[in-house]
């Protein structure tokens, strides 16, 4: 969430913000610094009436060694009535607190400056591109014609098993799967130096709330109501709450993190024939990157994360490219995001892999990440970042669709083959 002193010294910043992302619960941000007023001032009120009660104790012990009993008697019935109102006092500040910030989680990140402004997908930037699109002296198969062609991924059985969505990966793309997990963290942990971590695959609501799952994303998410879990719609939910409440050394600054999960989505509302295939699944792999750094360097960890992507898939051999998300279709907790498209050879159109996001202190402050400045002081908010380092169905997409031969096989990529123990399928 934002810092409510942003809220009080740039309110007409925070609402321009707000207006250019498309948000459209301004009256938020009025509400937000009405109720952050009334906490205020119960606080003083609060502090007072606590002040005077410790002048009245003290008196109190004054007036009993002087012998003034009655006079201390009047100060102990006054003393009464004061913890009554410090307790009223107390109730009306934390409920001003809850509600304020309930309230705040309804208000956006503010967008960076070099975000452009504008309302969808149409509106953001292609500011890269790099490789060669496919060329093919026959009619290409979409992924699923060729997955069928070859028995690699069963989508009915899954359908028939768990519903639309769970597909079954069966003999070389099971060990396709694997041998992509594999390549990406090595990669990450490797060339990267990120730290690998094993993760839980459910989470409870505090941490979905921490990363911003929760109030934003709930219809996405997969809830088992018996214990109050989420299985996990990413691996940046469990890696980024795992320092949730604590305050870290700055020496300890940057962290960097990976990890591997299988995510859950329920991708409600999707539908078409651009969801066919691996193209839109609720159950599938990511290996995840994340930063948590100084709040000072966070737009240079925002490229290196970049280019820690980029990495993977240039290693892969795909052409791809980098968009510079606009105002209005980048993440409600995002500060400024990328996203990375892989070519799809088969279907001939352009299809995420990768959004690499800087929260700045807008998650980091929701699960009070701090860190402790080398010179001492107040302990600060870190800011936090992740990746997609990489997410896997369209990746097997696209290698599958852009690798087909004349013959009907399909190239394995040169990177791929110690990990597959195989150079061609069919």
């Amino acid at each position: 969430m934002l810092d409510i002193q942003t809220l009080r010294d740039n309110p007409d910043g925070v609402r321009r913000a707000m207006r250019n992302r498309g948000t459209p619960n301004l009256e938020a941000i009025d509400k937000a610094l009405a109720l952050d007023g009334v906490r205020r001032e119960m606080l003083t009120a609060l502090h007072e009436a606590q002040a005077h009660s410790n002048t009245v104790s003290k008196a109190i012990g004054e007036l009993m060694k002087a012998g003034k009993k009655d006079e201390a008697q009047e100060r102990i019935a006054e003393t009464a009535r004061v913890k009554e109102q410090i307790k009223d006092l107390e109730e009306k500040a934390r409920a001003a607190e809850a509600d304020l910030g309930r309230l705040m989680l309804e208000i956006p990140n503010v967008p960076h400056e070099s975000v452009p402004v504008g309302r969808s997908e149409e509106d953001n930037q292609v500011v890269h591109e790099e490789g060669a699109k496919p060329s093919f002296d026959f009619e290409p198969l979409p992924h699923w014609e060729l997955a069928a062609r070859h028995d690699l991924i069963d989508f009915e059985r899954g359908a028939k098993v768990t519903g639309a969505g769970f597909p079954f990966y069966l003999g070389q793309g099971a060990r396709l799967q694997r041998a992509l997990i594999n390549f990406f963290l090595d990669l990450a942990t490797g060339e990267g130096g990120y730290r690998e971590m094993q993760t839980p695959l459910f989470v409870n609501e505090d941490s979905a709330r921490g990363t911003g799952q929760l109030p934003d994303k709930e219809g996405q998410m997969y809830f088992v109501s018996l214990d109050g879990f989420y299985p996990v719609p990413t691996a940046e939910v469990p890696l980024t709450n795992f320092y949730r409440g604590e305050i870290l050394d700055e020496a300890a600054l940057p962290i960097t993190l990976c990890g591997y999960t299988p995510c859950w989505r329920r991708e409600a509302g999707s539908y078409g024939k651009h969801v066919r295939g691996l193209n839109r699944v609720h159950q599938f792999d990511k290996v995840e990157l994340v930063h948590i750094v100084h709040p000072e360097k966070s737009y240079e960890a925002l490229e290196v994360l970049r280019e820690d992507a980029e990495r993977a898939v240039r290693r892969l051999g795909l052409p791809y490219r980098r968009l510079l998300m606009c105002t209005g279709d980048m993440g409600f907790n995002q500060s400024k995001q990328y996203d990375l498209e892989v070519w799809s050879g088969g279907q001939e159109r352009w299809l995420e892999v990768s959004s690499i996001s800087n929260f700045t202190s807008y998650q980091a402050r929701r699960m009070q990440i701090r860190y402790r400045p080398e010179g001492g002081g107040k302990p600060c908010i870190v800011h936090t970042l992740n990746g997609s380092g990489l997410a896997l169905p369209r990746i097997v997409g696209s290698l599958l669709e852009n690798n087909q031969q004349a013959d009907g096989s399909i190239v394995i990529p040169e990177a791929l083959r110690p990990y597959t123990g195989f150079e061609r399928i069919g």
